[in-house]
């Protein structure tokens, strides 16, 4: 190192420039220029006539962490909240980050699978896993919440939904069949429903002035779903989970068009189990499509 490697600051320590520290950092300066640039890692002292950086040398552990968080395709945000921390904190903060990302590619490898089998023309084989059956539902009074949700967010949102409507049920005369849950439109990374949260109740009056008390800012309402058939399939938790439930979706969706029948309103899941003493290959769930005869008689 030479001279030049190095100034002192206003407090006599010593600082390294910029080149200098990116060689014992073991990174460019152009890394250097762009974390400083990303808010994660400033220098010590910028000579304000030169514009030249410089560094203490305890910012090279910062620098090298950094450099290697990023390699994760951590976000910047989440790095700073590493980098910021101290010992097992950050340590915990990394290891929430590394779940996230475990999650998520287990998912995309779920979803890879399913996408594998229809590519290949697989997708009967598929869609033959599913028995898919009618039956006929007589008419109901629900109470419902609507949302607009994408996919990652829906899970939370239906339990949460179909928990807070079975609780107001008490004052609607109880729950009379089984909650169940709506698609007005797709939802999916990209759309956003809306979808809409359903549990029958027995009393409508009571339903109304529920409702109306408990508007909940114009998220609670009470409609009267009309009698329907339905053409459906019965699924595991296991199945619950995206992609799998895609697959069933699309098995009732063939069977439909093989009947000849037209569908007679949204899609839907009706949720028949207890949720949370399910185990993973119980039955928990009918996806279902409202159908008719061609011809427009139930």
């Amino acid at each position: 190192m030479t001279e030049d490697d190095v100034v002192t600051d206003s407090q006599d320590e010593e600082l390294l420039t910029i080149g200098a520290f990116a060689a014992r950092a073991r990174l460019s300066a152009k890394a250097l220029r762009l974390y400083d640039r990303l808010g994660l890692l400033a220098p010590a002292y910028v000579d304000e006539a030169s514009g030249y950086r410089h560094y203490r040398a305890d910012q090279v552990e910062r620098a090298r962490l950094v450099a290697l968080l990023r390699q994760l395709d951590m976000p910047l945000a989440r790095i700073a909240e590493v980098v910021d921390a101290d010992g097992a904190e950050a340590a915990d903060r990394l290891a929430a980050y590394w779940a996230d990302v475990e999650a998520r590619v287990a998912g995309q490898r779920t979803l890879a699978a399913y996408l594998r089998g229809r590519l290949s023309g697989r997708s009967s084989e598929m869609y033959g896993k599913f028995v898919v059956e009618t039956v006929d539902v007589p008419r109901q009074v629900v109470i419902t919440e609507s949302r607009h949700t994408l996919a990652h967010e829906l899970p939370a949102w239906i339990g949460a939904s179909l928990g807070r409507l079975e609780e107001a049920a008490g004052e609607c005369g109880g729950v009379v069949a089984a909650p169940f849950v709506v698609y007005h439109s797709e939802v999916s990374m990209e759309s956003d429903g809306p979808v809409e949260a359903c549990v029958p109740v027995a009393d409508e009056a009571a339903a109304r002035a529920w409702a109306e008390a408990a508007g909940r800012a114009g998220q609670a309402r009470v409609r009267v779903e009309p009698a329907r058939r339905l053409a459906y399939t019965r699924i595991t938790k296991a199945q619950v989970t995206h992609p799998q439930i895609l697959a069933a979706f699309e098995a009732v969706e063939e069977w439909v068009t093989a009947q000849g029948l037209s569908y007679d309103g949204p899609c839907r899941e009706v949720y028949f189990a207890d949720w949370a003493a399910a185990g993973a290959e119980d039955p928990v769930c009918d996806v279902a499509f409202p159908v008719v005869e061609a011809s427009g008689v139930r």
